[in-house]
């Protein structure tokens, strides 16, 4: 047969000596419920296999009626996702589990929460299976488009109340021991600047965080040391300007997001200041940047593949009709200490 002649049903049918319907049938996983016996079964997938036949997409979804598509969902201003390294993890954390089961990703910006007409758009032109929603808002009128037609759909975050499966960490619990981890230093004048605005969950969660920290440790909560970033590095940059006009300045800041630490490092370094010898910097997410910027960034470690992996084979269970256990995953984070928070010793005072 031509190498160059692309290879159909039909070829298959005759190599095994069946009809295009029987082929259509065995290659959709159809073939149980057509009482099609093993043997002609096997002949089928022999014949496929020895052909190199690779089902055309477009025919499989008419046949299905499945686009083989996940849509990831980010909610982000557009300029904002060439900065975010974190995305690019969820993006490659996606795309594994998507090419295990024959289907690829489907990506786009929800940079209006307030409008779920795309997605309706998506979904009555099946475009996608299943949606993968990261990052969150309590403002998502689009979620709530999502819950009420029953469309599978999982977070990477969390919203409390909500109906949806999801996958994340204890954002709390790992703010506030970022938080703590600068107290044993001996710092007692730290600053938060915010990954996101406080109507994201992670964010309003990591700030939580930090502030059960201070408390538990007898610190007062200033709000003059708390700025807010928008996930990118000149927000972290401006936030840290706001910091030094501060008197007294902190002695440390929690940034709860690396990518926003990297503005806020440049903003101290751009002022004539050291890190860590000046101001102490722990980030949050442990982007794989940051173990090369200089000084190399302390932060907390979030499992940026796995977390991406998980919801998506969730989201892969969800569209196959199975009811998954248990319905929010949360997985482990840790401290990596690097060099900008002053290392593991206690700061001296003097």
């Amino acid at each position: 047969m031509d190498a160059k002649k692309q290879i159909t049903s039909q070829d298959v049918a005759t190599r095994a000596g069946v009809s295009r319907t029987t082929v259509s049938m065995v290659l959709n996983n159809k073939h149980e419920s057509n009482q099609i016996s093993p043997r002609t079964v096997q002949k089928v997938l022999r014949a496929a296999e020895e052909l190199g036949y690779v089902p055309n997409a477009a025919a499989q979804a008419l046949v299905n009626k499945r686009a083989s598509v996940l849509g990831l969902i980010l909610s982000r201003r557009n300029h904002q996702i060439s900065s975010d390294v974190f995305m690019t993890q969820v993006v490659d954390g996606l795309m594994q589990v998507a090419h295990q089961n024959q289907m690829r990703v489907l990506l786009d910006v929800l940079d209006d929460p307030k409008d779920h007409n795309s997605y309706q758009r998506l979904i009555h032109a099946r475009q996608v299976d299943g949606i993968l929603f990261s990052g969150p808002s309590l403002e998502d009128d689009a979620l709530k488009f999502l819950a009420e037609v029953s469309f599978p759909t999982v977070l990477m975050g969390a919203l409390p109340s909500s109906p949806f499966y999801s996958v994340d960490v204890d954002n709390v619990q790992a703010a506030k021991m970022a938080t703590e981890h600068l107290i044993q230093l001996g710092h007692q004048r730290i600053g938060c600047i915010t990954n996101a605005k406080p109507n994201f969950t992670a964010s309003a969660d990591r700030l939580r965080g930090y502030q059960i920290a201070l408390k538990m440790h007898d610190i007062p909560f200033d709000d003059c040391l708390l700025r807010y970033g928008d996930f990118d590095p000149q927000s972290g940059y401006r936030a840290m300007q706001g910091l030094l006009s501060v008197n007294p300045r902190p002695t440390a800041v929690f940034v709860a997001s690396d990518v926003v630490a990297y503005g806020a490092v440049s903003a101290l370094q751009d002022a004539g200041l050291s890190v860590p010898n000046d101001m102490a910097i722990i980030g949050f997410d442990d982007v794989p940047l940051s173990e090369f910027m200089q000084p190399r960034l302390s932060t907390v470690h979030l499992p940026i593949i796995e977390l991406a992996t998980a919801a998506g084979n969730v989201l892969i269970q969800l569209i196959n009709g199975q009811q998954p256990t248990p319905k929010q995953t949360i997985l482990e984070t840790h401290l990596v200490i690097r060099e900008s928070c002053g290392g593991d010793q206690p700061k001296k005072h003097p």
